[in-house]
């Protein structure tokens, strides 16, 4: 399992406390300033092997990789998203969702063999002009083009920190968990 953390200058606290929580986390340095890049950086990084994406925001609740473990082993071939925001967290939990709905990009697990799919298909994405941030878009489509489902994990294992994003200023620096447990 690879554990691949995407941050920028000016996150090193963030990221510091991601290594505390996972001392074997990959960590990829956006010195770009394009999201996008740094995402196809991290999928290579994973190449075939499984892997957890994160961002440097992500708050992992206790014993993350114990927990995330189990939660991957029940599901081995399926994208898992360990972190969301949905109402139905909290009125269904758990659940498998068609894959044109992926949302979010802090924390989520990608099987063997999917995030060099990922790469090789992002130069044939059609929406970077309309969505030039939209990672989260770009695994939404693959997984649509692919006829992928994936799990929504409850409660999630990841939070979102409160903060200015510096993907988007304009997105809501509130955009946490509904189920989150430390």
């Amino acid at each position: 399992m690879k554990y691949i953390m995407r941050t920028c200058v000016g996150r090193e606290d963030y990221a510091e406390y991601l290594h505390q929580k996972i001392p074997e986390l990959i960590e990829l340095k956006d010195e770009s300033f394009d999201p996008m890049k740094s995402f196809m950086n991290a999928l290579e990084a994973a190449g075939d092997d499984e892997a957890i994406h994160l961002e440097d925001d992500a708050i992992l609740t206790d014993d993350f990789q114990g927990k995330a473990r189990k939660v991957i082993d029940a599901n081995p071939n399926m994208v898992i998203q360990f972190f969301s925001m949905r109402k139905a967290d909290l009125t269904i939990g758990t659940r498998i969702e068609n894959g044109s709905t992926f949302l979010a990009a802090v924390c989520f697990y990608l099987p063997p063999k999917m995030s060099r799919g990922l790469r090789l298909y992002f130069p044939s994405w059609d929406r970077r002009d309309e969505h030039p941030t939209g990672l989260d878009l770009t695994i939404a489509d693959y997984l649509k083009k692919t006829k992928q489902k994936y799990l929504i994990h409850c409660p999630n294992l990841a939070d979102h920190r409160i903060g200015k994003s510096e993907i988007d200023s304009r997105r809501s620096s509130k955009r946490v968990s509904l189920t989150f447990k430390q």
